[in-house]
């Protein structure tokens, strides 16, 4: 494993930036420069997954190939905006090192913090004083959620405003108490569903209601929903490929099998995996 640090790193990182100052310069790549925000925006999302995946995979080369895709889009989106003087990616390092700073006072300054929760609860004050000091925690609109952006996937923002709130104390007191309030969703749901006709607004309110309160119990287990479905849709994906497989042997496709027959290969699937 090599190990860099200090100047070296720096040296590495300047280089880094001038190389994609010159795919956007005037004898740099045609593709790079008619680049914008916009157009890439799809692409640093999809980098961001990218990271996920490869840490649920535990593969340490490709999370630090996949990091260096999304330190990419980091940089490219630096690069457009400094050719049209807005910021520089000397801004961008430097407005998250002074946030850390701040955010960070049991390290950097004198505030005490011993535990994990006391940290998160001081976070959670600095950010408050941080959207005062803006100019945004004055209304009577202002929440501690508006930092939750509503671009995410709705079960990343789920997590996430949960986790806010918990911060300050507002949450189940324990997973006992999720998984009972996750009983009562099913319940409801079930309730919907003989009163209402499919796709009602209530049964959808219904299960929205149900899928919230699960990333719930996800997080007070100790389990990132997002990584724990994004597990099982690779699962699925798994099983039903030995599914596809197994009916090919005799020249057929799922449409023309019947559900206990795939049935009985999706349970084959199942005692091959353990």
């Amino acid at each position: 494993m090599s190990e860099r640090g200090g100047a070296g790193t720096g040296a590495a990182f300047e280089k880094f930036v001038r190389l994609i100052a010159r795919l956007r310069g005037p004898d740099g790549c045609p593709w790079d420069r008619e680049q914008t925000h916009k157009s890439i925006r799809a692409a640093t999302i999809e980098e961001a997954y990218e990271v996920l995946e490869a840490i649920d995979q535990g593969d340490d080369q490709e999370l630090a190939g996949e990091l260096g895709d999304l330190l990419l889009q980091v940089v490219f989106h630096s690069q457009i905006a400094a050719e049209q003087s807005r910021f520089t990616i000397d801004d961008v390092v430097a407005r998250v090192a002074d946030k850390m700073v701040r955010r960070h006072p049991h390290v950097f300054g004198d505030v005490e913090a011993e535990t994990p929760k006391e940290v998160l609860r001081n976070w959670e004050a600095s950010k408050a004083a941080e959207r005062a000091w803006k100019g945004k925690g004055t209304g009577d609109e202002d929440s501690m959620l508006d930092s939750v952006s509503k671009s995410l996937p709705a079960v990343m923002e789920a997590f996430q405003m949960s986790e806010k709130v918990a911060r300050v104390g507002f949450d189940w007191p324990s997973s006992t108490a999720v998984l009972t309030k996750l009983d009562e969703e099913t319940l409801e749901l079930k309730d919907a569903v003989a009163r209402h006709p499919a796709a009602a607004p209530a049964i959808e309110e219904e299960v929205g209601d149900l899928l919230f309160v699960a990333v719930n119990a996800a997080r007070l287990l100790g389990v990132d929903p997002e990584s724990a479905l994004k597990a099982a849709n690779r699962k699925f994906r798994r099983r039903f490929r030995h599914v596809e497989e197994r009916l090919r042997e005799s020249g057929r496709t799922p449409a023309d099998s019947t559900l206990d027959e795939m049935d009985a290969l999706w349970n084959e699937a199942k005692e091959r995996e353990g």
